[in-house]
């Protein structure tokens, strides 16, 4: 956000008053001012005058900063005897961090001196925990914040500047995210990914201030995490629970929360290879890929004994049953297709009930346990129906992806009913492997220039008064044809779209760079090149 005349006048104001009373100005390494400003040569060791420096420019990073104070001084950069320090035991971690990342000191909870930084947690500091406020002044940084999140994004706003441009400028940064909800959907289902790739992404996603990775684990393809209710159903290449339980242990010390998904009524084939006698079958025998049979009790037993076990594997706030594209439905006449499903939406829900109807309890079941685990149940947008005599549970989070399935209502329909809706809209959010279906790999370009949280589907925005039930959004990864690029082509080939999702969910207007400049700036503040 560019200063104010305000701002510029009362900085003026500042400096002029400061040439009266001036104390001498050097870098935290000694170094000349001067050699970094076109001005005059080295400050002499006695108090003399210095020149005046010229107002600083904003710290450039990914995403942009969205306000920031300019002022008059050299700004920081880390010397010799540079340190991280903390007023409070909670952000030692970040510290550590930090000093690590700078190749500096961590001297703990002691007092800042010149050319340290300086993290705090500030009950003066309100609003976000995810905001938070980086001043530059004196020789020092100081990052405050209300919560460790937003410190931590403080840390990262300090490490893309140095990387940018090889100092923090003078000033006052106040920064906070216009979305709660920022990540990667990942599809570890159809293409297995090695512990250590997702380790990567993870580390990535938090220079960016990302802070949700979904997993889709389960699909027809394939079961990807080990299992102790259900060994049977697990693939042989997988991850083991010790593999996940470090991935998380990362997730939670970045600020990430990871969010396991078991897709359900569809997308069952890997737990329906080794229960054959569940798989949904028609009148004339003819079974249906990827759907379980929801009029038998022993279906929702197994699900629910996954959904329980993995809820506890990820204890994050979040858990995601799936509920999309329920082959039974995609007929034109489920009742006569499949009376067994029929029969049991009358018995569980009036005789007026349909296969519609006993498909949306089941998503309410499923969500009813995840809700007893203590966490908040999401669903794709697919899985929710109008005009039956059951309906969706209100507290599932509609992550809305598609227009084009059965079933699919606009987005302002799950709106309108007051539901909260994730931003994963296919035309500009999926990164399906193969390109199959029209899909194309996006470069971000079209996510940098035209998206919002707003466009949920196609490419129209939905009306501003519905912002606020639009919690965020994720980029996802789809392995339909998981040997179509290796691990490596699709760590390279989802760069700059998460670059350019991070930045539109942190500040959703136009961004000031153009994409050719957003992506030179990409280059010099990757941590991983």
């Amino acid at each position: 956000m560019s200063p104010s005349r305000g701002t510029l006048v009362a900085g003026a104001a500042v400096a002029a008053a400061a040439a009266v009373t001036l104390t001498v100005v050097v870098w935290p390494d000694s170094s000349d001012p001067g050699t970094r400003s076109g001005g005059a040569a080295s400050a002499p060791t006695s108090p003399s005058p210095t020149r005046s420096y010229p107002l600083s420019t904003t710290p450039r990073s990914i995403p942009a900063v969205r306000e920031h104070t300019p002022a008059r001084g050299p700004g920081w950069k880390p010397a010799g005897d540079s340190a991280v320090v903390v007023t409070d035991p909670g952000l030692a971690d970040e510290a550590k961090l930090l000093a690590k990342e700078l190749k500096i000191g961590y001297r703990g909870e002691k007092s800042a001196r010149a050319g340290d930084i300086e993290l705090a947690l500030s009950s003066s500091d309100k609003g976000d925990p995810e905001s938070y406020t980086l001043k530059t002044a004196d020789g020092r940084v100081t990052i405050s914040g209300p919560g460790q999140a937003g410190v931590f994004y403080g840390t990262r706003t300090l490490k893309q500047s140095l990387s940018a441009d090889d100092t923090v400028p003078e000033g006052v940064v106040r920064d906070t995210p216009d979305r709660p909800q920022r990540g990667l959907n990942l599809d570890i289902a159809r293409k297995h990914y090695s512990a250590g790739w997702i380790e990567d992404r993870l580390r990535e996603m938090a220079d960016l201030k990302l802070n949700q990775l979904g997993l889709h684990f389960s699909d027809d393809q394939a079961f990807r995490i080990e299992s102790d209710t259900h060994p049977e159903v697990v693939s042989q290449e997988h991850l083991t629970k010790a593999e996940v339980r470090r991935i998380v242990e990362l997730a939670q010390s970045l600020h990430i929360t990871v969010v396991g998904e078991i897709d359900s009524p569809g997308h069952l084939g890997a737990v329906l290879r080794a229960h054959p006698d569940l798989q949904l079958r028609d009148t004339q025998g003819v079974a249906r890929k990827g759907a379980i049979d929801i009029s038998e009790p022993e279906s929702a037993k197994i699900v629910d004994d996954l959904l329980q076990e993995y809820a506890e594997l990820f204890p994050g706030g979040w858990f995601h049953v799936g509920a999309d594209e329920y082959q039974a439905l995609t007929v034109s006449d489920p009742q006569a297709s499949y009376p067994q499903l029929a029969a049991a939406a009358r018995k569980k829900y009036g005789a007026d009930a349909t296969v519609q109807d006993l498909t949306e309890g089941w998503l309410n079941d499923r969500a009813a346990v995840i809700r007893k685990a203590e966490k908040i149940p999401k669903a794709w947008n697919d899985g929710f129906f109008s005009g039956g005599s059951v309906t969706g549970d209100k507290g599932i989070e509609v992550e809305y992806w598609t227009g084009k399935e059965i079933g699919a209502r606009p987005p302002q329909d799950y709106l309108a009913e007051g539901r909260k809706v994730i931003n994963l809209n296919d035309e500009y959010l999926y990164y399906v492997l193969g390109e199959p279906n029209d899909f194309v790999y996006p470069t971000g370009k079209r996510i940098y220039e035209q998206w919002t949280p707003l466009v949920l589907r196609g490419t129209e925005p939905v009306a501003e008064r519905w912002s606020k039930q639009i919690l965020g959004g994720r980029f996802a990864v789809w392995g339909d044809f998981p040997n179509a690029q290796t691990q490596a082509q699709v760590a390279a080939g989802i760069r700059m779209p998460l670059n350019a999702v991070s930045q539109k969910l942190w500040d959703p207007g136009k961004p000031e760079l153009t994409w050719t400049d957003f992506n030179a700036l990409a280059d010099k503040v990757d941590s991983s090149k």
